[in-house]
């Protein structure tokens, strides 16, 4: 139905009931009750987000010049989010909006780069089936060309199947730690000596994982190497809306050095305009997502992430060890962090998109994805406390699909409208 202006502007109040109104039918995330799309770390670290962002909303990023709170903040963020990434000294990188332009960058960057240094007119990168699919998206956008390789049983990166599909053109290879589709920390260490022995770029995707995988390594689990102290890797992005816990629109990629970055921007004068410059896709964007990641950072610190991340990790060991014992359910892996993947024993007789359907009359929200047709569950630090509750429904929900021999769609991750 096509709303026109109103003639008359409509009082603050009546609009922003109209607004509630219109999201009474959405996920009501901050109960607990999805696993997916997003994060809620409490009241008190949300009214931190939601507050910082509200202060610096109208300012505007594209020109750090005129705002120089927001250039200092963009540092501090860097800084403060370093550590977790394995970065030192000669370290740098970028706030985006988000993992897809994260990853949008440095395939950008990487085409850039090999271009200018190797004459490399028709690149390609080369990637695990298990990787993002954000980077078909930057592959299409810019031009380069997408190899998968298939993964192994335990659905980690097969570096000989991606070894086998490097040439000449190729100008990165990818990681993920963790894959968002089963949850678990692909090789690195492999890829990027592969990559070293290429000469080219190898970038980890720790946009689930970089916040996460940092403290479970403080925690004392034991964790496979994943980040820039592995020796190879030469970019890594992590989401700070993600287990960062702040607003929308922080993600941060972080380049081994300022050289492999510079590959990252744009530049041009030529229009009347004068110098235009943009580390990113968007041009202008709100300050509001950097003030928000910068005084969640510094509000959590290094405790609170500490105890977030237990509490994530309690409840995702909690719930896939239900799913292990469950009779009708199948764990694709055990979770190496906080994303877990499960699906039916026998397929024939049980429908998984079918559960989700009954999850979600009973309130919950989970993702469905395929191959193989399989249930997904991100576990955040709102979950701590229900999972007892979640099972249950679980339970009650497959038992209604086996009785009755219900069927459901797999849907999509995202859409066009």
């Amino acid at each position: 139905i096509m709303k026109p202006l109103p003639t008359k502007g409509i009082p603050a109040p009546q609009v922003f009931d109209e607004l509630e109104s219109l999201r009474a039918g959405d996920v009501d995330w901050r109960s607990g009750r999805v696993f997916s799309l997003a994060y809620y770390a409490g009241p008190q670290a949300i009214a931190v987000a939601e507050d910082a962002y509200r202060r610096f909303s109208g300012e505007n990023a594209l020109s750090t010049d005129a705002f120089p709170s927001l250039k200092m903040m963009q540092s501090d963020v860097l800084s403060m989010v370093g550590p977790w990434l394995g970065a030192d000294k000669d370290s740098a990188g970028f706030m985006t909006s988000g993992g897809t332009e994260s990853i949008l960058m440095v395939v950008k960057a990487a085409r850039d780069q090999f271009a200018q240094t190797d004459g490399v007119t028709k690149p390609n990168i080369v990637l695990p089936t298990s990787a993002h699919a954000a980077f078909e998206k930057a592959c299409h956008y810019f031009g380069v060309e997408s190899r998968r390789a298939d993964v192994g049983d335990d659905w980690r990166a097969d570096i000989a199947a991606m070894d086998r599909l490097i040439d000449d053109n190729t100008v990165m290879l990818v990681a993920s730690a963790p894959q968002y589709p089963q949850g678990v920390i692909d090789d690195v260490t492999g890829i990027a000596k592969l990559a070293q022995q290429h000469g080219i770029n190898c970038h980890v995707d720790a946009c689930m994982g970089g916040v996460t995988l940092a403290y479970l390594e403080k925690l004392g689990q034991p964790i496979p190497a994943w980040n820039l102290r592995v020796p190879g890797v030469t970019s890594i992005s992590v989401d700070l809306h993600k287990y960062g816990y702040t607003s929308k629109g922080a993600s941060v990629v972080m380049y081994r050095s300022k050289s492999l970055r510079a590959h990252q921007g744009f530049f041009t004068d030529n229009w009347l305009g004068g110098m235009y410059a943009s580390s990113g896709m968007l041009g202008t964007k709100s300050g509001g997502s950097i003030a928000s990641a910068w005084a969640v950072l510094r509000h959590l610190g290094e405790d609170g992430y500490t105890a977030l991340t237990q509490q994530t990790r309690n409840a995702t060991v909690q719930l896939a060890d239900h799913i292990v014992a469950h009779p009708q359910l199948a764990l694709r892996a055990y979770p190496e962090s906080t994303l877990i993947c499960f699906g039916a024993t026998d397929p024939t007789l049980l429908n998984v998109f079918a559960v989700a359907d009954e999850l979600r009359i009973r309130g919950w929200y989970v993702d469905r994805q395929t191959p193989p047709d399989s249930l997904h569950c991100t576990v955040n630090a709102i979950h701590h406390d229900k999972i007892d509750a979640f099972v249950t429904d679980l339970d009650a929900s497959i038992n209604t699909v086996l009785s009755t021999r219900l069927s459901g769609d797999v849907g999509s991750y995202g859409n066009l409208e």
